[in-house]
């Protein structure tokens, strides 16, 4: 079986003299980087290793996340990763990423399995509790809250099948 890998971040700037780095969501994913996590920094350094184990990694939620990697340990191994991207294996991200995952989201294709209407996501919106969908079917739209009972899960391919609950509506878009 094929390893799959996803960019996960991208290392904006050093921190610090121990070697620290701060790293950003990339694609409109949620902050993904955690210690333990091994990951590849792309593109690679001409000499030493491309893979690092993240050691730690504390965010504030505002301005990325603080994270110290195996084999970094000056300031100036820091400043040469800034610009680079962290991949990490697919099987190492957590599972539910795909209902969290913009790119992959909008364009994609709902079923309401109760009412049977259909439509497309056109927007997902952060919540402070969870992710919100705006599904579209031509001129009316409904916002849909991503919880476990209304979306159970996201198949790799074909429609999304939801439960919008009773008391959401389809309304008229604005213009």
């Amino acid at each position: 079986m094929r390893v799959r890998y996803r960019c996960i971040a991208r290392v904006a700037k050093p921190h610090g003299r121990k070697g620290e780095v701060v790293t950003v969501p990339v694609h409109g994913l949620p902050s993904l980087v955690r210690a333990g996590l091994e990951v590849a920094v792309v593109p690679p350094a001409l000499k030493g290793s491309r893979w690092h184990t993240v050691t730690s990694a504390t965010s504030d939620d505002r301005s990325g996340t603080l994270t110290a990697l195996s084999g970094v340990s000056e300031l100036g191994d820091a400043e040469a990763l800034v610009g680079t991207y962290l991949l990490a294996r697919e099987q190492d991200l957590p599972s539910d990423l795909a209902l969290h995952d913009r790119e992959r989201l909008v364009g994609r294709e709902v079923v309401d399995v109760r009412g049977g209407r259909s439509g497309v996501i056109s927007e997902v919106l952060s919540g402070p509790a969870n992710d919100v969908w705006v599904l579209r079917d031509k001129d009316l739209e409904v916002l849909v809250p991503v919880v476990d009972e209304v979306v159970a899960r996201v198949p790799e391919k074909g429609a999304i099948p939801v439960n919008i609950p009773a008391g959401l509506e389809w309304e008229r878009c604005r213009p």
